[in-house]
């Protein structure tokens, strides 16, 4: 499978605080994806790195929330979508710069950490994980676990030391 992962930055802010997030946010969505055994040629997922104003505009009027938030999905094709010659549009995943980065202050964490998680998170909703119920979410947490294992970041979920 050839995985194509586009990674656009409206938002200089990204790349003035992770010089390297258009490569690590292609990097840690092929490692979410990897696992899924997606059987197309090739699989194609946006990534779009904006401002809280614009996600809250998105989350406005997609999701009927008048807020900004962390990351959203927009899934595409969906991996049981119709069967054709051109790539698997999977979907595209949206993140907020200054949600994440007081998210990030506020857990802990190292903004890079919590930008891979919520990238995992974006693109396993992409492949119809869900965490409407408390079955559904752990299922979804230990994904995000394992694949973040697999890339060198630490649980997300796991309480850290208070500062």
């Amino acid at each position: 499978m050839q995985m194509e992962i586009i990674v656009s930055t409206p938002c200089p802010a990204w790349l003035t605080d992770l010089p390297d997030a258009a490569a690590t946010g292609e990097r840690v969505v092929a490692a979410a994806l990897e696992p899924a055994g997606l059987n197309r040629a090739v699989v194609e997922v946006g990534v779009m790195l904006t401002d809280d104003g614009e996600i809250r505009r998105l989350n406005r009027e997609y999701r009927f929330q008048d807020k900004a938030t962390n990351v959203l999905s927009f899934a595409g094709e969906g991996v049981e979508g119709p069967v054709h010659d051109g790539p698997l549009l999977l979907g595209d995943i949206v993140l907020a710069h200054g949600v994440l980065c007081a998210e990030a202050r506020d857990q802990g964490k190292t903004l890079n950490a919590h930008y891979c998680h919520l990238l995992v998170h974006g693109t396993l909703h992409l492949l119809g994980y869900d965490h409407v119920d408390d079955g559904e979410a752990a299922v979804m947490e230990a994904r995000e676990i394992a694949i973040l294992a697999g890339i060198g970041i630490a649980d997300p979920y796991r309480p850290t030391a208070a500062k």
